[in-house]
């Protein structure tokens, strides 16, 4: 073999390598900010579970400033938010399939669009323009849902699944509650 092709292969391995390793790094070093969290509903009936990153609000105003009024939202950070159910949802009366979904929302000061789109894995956001890595050609279901105020600061974003006259994911951070109600 000669020595030209020799060396550009080892030169081209080396780079490959620091590229894979520090992308490893990268990604640590960010989610060191935003961890992530899986969180489940375990019922007779049905099984959900979301996966989601979980932001520090950091004294940063967010509704109206890091996430802007009307713009597609990831809902959280990193990745895209992922639920996962084994059953049919009943959402706002329309019905979401069982499988898996990127979960993303267009927050407004009023209100909220939760969206659920069944492409997943994706990062939620494209490069530096931060624009939402979502097709909306892959929506399956969308609602519009109000928004309370928190009673206090949330200083990290949390979604829960709580149970009780009825089943709910619940969003909250900085002063916004937002309660979408399902049925399974």
């Amino acid at each position: 073999m000669n020595k030209i092709l020799k060396w550009s292969l080892i030169v081209v391995g080396g780079l490959l390598v620091i590229g894979v390793v520090g992308y490893q790094i990268l990604m640590a070093y960010t989610k060191s900010h935003s961890p992530s969290e899986t969180i489940t509903l375990d019922s007779n009936l049905v099984d959900v579970s979301i996966t989601y990153s979980r932001p520090f609000r950091k004294d940063r105003q967010i509704f109206g400033g890091l996430v802007p009024y009307g713009k597609v939202w990831r809902t959280g950070a990193n990745e895209a938010t992922v639920i996962e159910t084994n059953k049919d949802l009943r959402i706002d009366g329309k019905v979401l399939p069982a499988g898996e979904y990127s979960l993303w929302t267009i927050p407004a000061e009023d209100h909220w669009v939760v969206i659920f789109n069944s492409e997943t894995g994706q990062w939620g956001v494209k490069g530096p323009s931060l624009e939402d890595n979502r097709d909306p050609a892959n929506d399956v279901l969308t609602t519009k849902v109000e928004v309370y105020p928190t009673g206090g600061t949330v200083e990290q974003f949390t979604i829960a699944l709580e149970e009780g006259e009825g089943t709910e994911m619940v969003m909250s951070w900085e002063d916004a509650l937002v309660i979408v109600p399902f049925e399974f």
